[in-house]
């Protein structure tokens, strides 16, 4: 192919974008040393790149405590991509970026860097003869959050550009505050530097295609909204499950158990799109605004350590994919005092009227039998006049099962009959697969929402009153575990699906877990 050909191909060289105008864009990242800039952010700024989804004029500042030269910060860039970006790297693409793209050393607390800061961005916008939009994005542990948004407001750097679409944007990562109060308190941090049209709550799960797609199975298809209400659901389980355990994040995990670490965020934002009503529009505002409603609809949770609607756990010995797992408190980090649960489950109730008497029920949990995010809809079984007696009739509720790692897809169960001269049932599934019918390399959760906080689309980023909606559910219940120590803290064997007590929690109304995965 000729140069001009390669041209063509990729209009990221004429500052030209295929998708929705993204603005001339000077994008920082906070934590720029840290994991999560090596295996996420930098590799779906990659693949952005070779989409041509990136503005011509992008700029990227790594911003970190430790000094590192441009030149070496450049090359572990490199090197994280070869290692963890979906596509391989191309030199060529990815040279248009990387020659743009800089490290600032500094504190976080510290004005001067952030003033030296401001310099380089005045410098890029000085050689470029026009204002840039700036991008922030705070990818550091929490206890620095707050004094990054004071330094981003003192500096002068969280004001926009008067009179133009180039507006000023923070993108902010979880764990968002450890409570009700902490969260407040952020909030309150940020209102006081930002508009809440500037701030971009991050939860990764919301830029996985099968939650997008979410909305998509319910409003754009009649035979499902129909029946998504309590006249034909009989319940709803959301189940987000890892194999693994603790690692080598032990003293961070100890400080933060199941309940803050997935079930707040991810497990929450599930249940909101499952539950909330359909939007006026596909406007941000009117998808959040649905959102929080629902998240208010749930009634607080009774604590009771009988027939109560919260469980908790803890992982010991055991066996994950056939190999021996080690218990929980023999991981590196772990005091042997510790009370931190490795599982949870919730039994929720909506007091709405489209969900009121259906249960709605929540686990997450490490090392469990496999890896597995999906939201079930077990709908009401029909009266059992016809297919009710003997055991030739094998039958299931019948379920639509929403896959989001590690197959994303979905699956409806039927039952249907065996062929054979003699009237025998079984239950079977219809399967529909991304890979299958999109192809294997679809973008990164991180890819979407980076561009969508590039371009001001907040659909799937948390707004700062749906953040308090769940914290004010769960605080009580981690105000509770932590006065009741290990007490109710049951064991469950590496490799299960949790405690026994878990199970009980359905069956005190009748259903159990869906556990095939």
């Amino acid at each position: 192919m000729s140069r001009q050909g390669e041209e063509d191909r990729h209009p990221f060289l004429e500052g030209l974008s295929k998708h929705r105008g993204a603005v001339p864009t000077v994008m920082v990242i906070f934590g720029a040393s840290g994991d999560l800039t090596a295996r996420k952010l930098v590799p779906a700024i990659f693949n952005l790149a070779v989409d041509n989804l990136l503005p011509g004029d992008f700029h990227l500042i790594g911003y970190g405590r430790k000094a590192i030269e441009d030149r070496a910060f450049r090359a572990s860039m490199d090197a994280a991509i070869e290692e963890f970006s979906r596509r391989d790297l191309d030199k060529e693409i990815w040279g248009r970026v990387r020659d743009h793209m800089t490290y600032h050393a500094g504190g976080y607390d510290d004005a001067s860097a952030f003033a030296e800061l401001a310099k380089k961005i005045q410098q890029i916008e000085t050689a470029l003869g026009r204002g840039v939009q700036r991008l922030f994005y705070i990818s550091t542990p929490p206890g620095v959050f707050e004094p990054i948004i004071e330094n981003l407001g003192s500096s002068g750097l969280a004001a926009t550009h008067a009179g133009t679409n180039l507006a000023t944007k923070v993108i902010i990562e979880k764990p968002f505050g450890r409570d009700l109060g902490s969260a407040r308190a952020l909030n309150a941090s940020i209102n006081q530097v930002f508009q809440e049209s500037q701030v971009y709550r991050i939860d990764h799960y919301l830029g996985k295609e099968t939650v997008q797609d979410l909305l998509v199975q319910r409003f754009a298809n009649s035979i499902f909204e129909p029946l998504w209400n309590r006249e034909y659901v009989n319940n709803v389980q959301i189940t987000v499950a890892e194999s693994i355990g603790v690692g080598s994040r032990g003293g961070y995990y100890d400080s933060s158990g199941a309940l803050r670490d997935m079930i707040q965020n991810h497990t929450m934002q599930l249940v909101a799109l499952t539950a909330m009503e359909p939007p006026v529009s596909l406007d941000p505002e009117s998808i959040r605004d649905e959102k929080v409603k629902v998240l208010k609809a749930i009634q607080p949770l009774s604590l009771e350590s009988k027939n109560g609607d919260v469980v908790r756990g803890r992982y010991s010995g055991g066996l994950v994919d056939g190999r021996p797992a080690d218990r929980y408190l023999d991981a590196e980090g772990i005091p042997p005092d510790s009370s931190t649960e490795t599982y949870a489950a919730l039994r929720l109730s909506i007091n709405n009227w489209r969900w009121k008497g259906v249960p709605f029920y929540i686990r997450s949990g490490k090392r469990m039998a496999k890896r597995v995010s999906e939201i079930a809809i077990q709908f009401k079984r029909p009266p059992g006049i016809l297919f009710s007696e003997g055991s030739r009739f094998d039958l299931a509720p019948n379920t639509m099962v929403i896959q989001i790692q590690p197959d994303e897809g979905v699956t409806l169960v039927m039952n249907s009959k065996v062929p054979g001269l003699e009237t025998r049932t079984q239950p079977v599934k219809m399967h529909f697969r991304y890979a299958t019918t999109f192809g294997s390399n679809t973008p990164e959760a991180y890819e979407r929402l980076i561009l969508d906080a590039m371009v001001g689309d907040s659909t799937l980023f948390i707004r700062g009153d749906e953040t308090e909606a769940s914290w004010k559910l769960v605080t009580p219940v981690l105000e509770c575990w932590k006065e009741a120590g290990v007490d109710g803290l049951d064991e469950y064997s590496s490799g299960s699906w949790g405690p026994d007590s878990s199970d009980q929690l359905l069956a005190e109304k009748g259903h159990q877990w869906r556990n095939s995965g």
